[in-house]
């Protein structure tokens, strides 16, 4: 945001990879009122070449006076180097701290993730009862949680660039993992993932019927899968990566998190199933989980549990996030639905980092 004599003069965003950055968005609507303005931006001014020019440059070109960044860029090309440009051309640089930087880490999460691992950032969303189921014995589970919490949802993956699922989870359900935020389904969807070791997934589910050029699905397998079935689902324009499976013949989430990271993807919605979910979680690559309660008690000694696997063999060995919060979801009737935030101890150590 450009503010010159405490109006706004212009306002912009980084719309998508390889576009141009907020920083240019908002000079070229400012024009000449960009002179003399303060920018406020979340995030330090590029300083280097990537597929766009450095916006620190664009910025002394401009004549603002005075840039003001809620945080440094981790990405090793910057990491100081644009406050270092501004500063030797004579721009004021003043880098916020306390509140505005942690909730700017928090927005950039994925990003920083991204550019500093090369993986992507990995959010879990379950739903589950009250005492922690997400079906009944008998398999039923719509709906568990309300409306409100479903809508919630569809905006959580019109945020990510990509959704993933356990092939489990398309046998029990056929989700059709489209982002439709207010009941509209989005021009450009995420990529949907379907982790798959042996090629199960079904040529009549909906998410093979709905593959498109702005519908993408992607089948992540291992050599085990018959050949037939992977030429079957590239006949129907599903895309199928072939990556190492682990000892127990699963796919080797760490590589597919890797090639993911090295196709851009910044962002991951990992919605079940149980397996998936134990073993992101088991293999440290899980930032955050998104649990979703809802206020009924559906019993059950056979009725699934949101995580699966083996678990732990003794509490001292169980999984435990780093933070959490907790927050009623609007609108989903009374009681409300909760959603409860969790971050495990690699997201916060990045938000902490100095």
């Amino acid at each position: 945001m450009l503010v010159r004599d405490g109006q706004i003069v212009g306002e912009g965003y980084h719309r998508r990879a390889g576009g141009p950055h907020a920083e240019v968005v908002a000079l070229r609507q400012a024009g000449e009122a960009a002179r003399g303005a303060t920018l406020y931006v979340t995030l330090e001014p590029c300083a280097h070449w990537g597929r766009t020019p450095p916006c620190a440059d664009a910025l002394i070109e401009a004549g603002v006076r005075r840039v003001v960044a809620c945080t440094l860029d981790p990405n090793p090309r910057v990491d100081g180097r644009g406050f270092a440009r501004l500063a030797a051309a004579g721009v004021e640089v003043v880098l916020a701290r306390g509140e505005l930087q942690r909730r700017a880490r928090e927005l950039n999460a994925a990003y920083e993730k991204h550019v500093t691992t090369g993986l992507p950032y990995v959010t879990v969303k379950l739903a589950m009862s009250l005492d922690g189921k997400i079906a009944t014995a008998s398999g039923d589970a719509r709906w568990i949680s309300s409306e409100a919490s479903r809508a919630m949802v569809h905006r959580l993956r019109a945020r990510h660039d990509a959704v993933m699922v356990g092939v489990g989870t398309v046998l029990a359900d056929d989700p059709l993992l489209t982002a439709r935020p207010g009941g509209r389904v989005r021009a450009r969807q995420p990529l949907r993932i379907v982790v798959d070791s042996t090629a199960r997934t079904p040529l009549s589910s909906r998410l093979v019927a709905s593959v498109g050029p702005d519908a993408p699905v992607l089948v992540a397998t291992t050599p085990r899968a018959p050949a037939e079935r992977l030429e079957r689902l590239r006949e129907r324009g599903v895309e199928v990566t072939v990556l190492p499976e682990t000892a127990d013949g699963r796919v080797d989430l760490g590589a597919l998190m890797a090639e993911l990271g090295q196709r851009g993807v910044l962002a991951v919605l990992v919605e079940g199933g149980g397996n998936l979910t134990a073993s992101l979680v088991a293999s440290g690559m899980v930032d955050r989980m998104l649990v979703f309660v809802a206020p009924v008690i559906v019993g059950g000694a056979t009725a699934p549990t949101p995580v699966g696997g083996v678990g732990a063999a003794r509490l001292a060995d169980a999984w435990r996030v780093a933070r959490w919060s907790v927050h009623a979801v609007r609108g989903s009737g009374t009681p409300p639905d909760l959603l409860i935030e969790a971050l495990f101890d690699q997201a916060v150590r990045r938000l902490e980092r100095p």
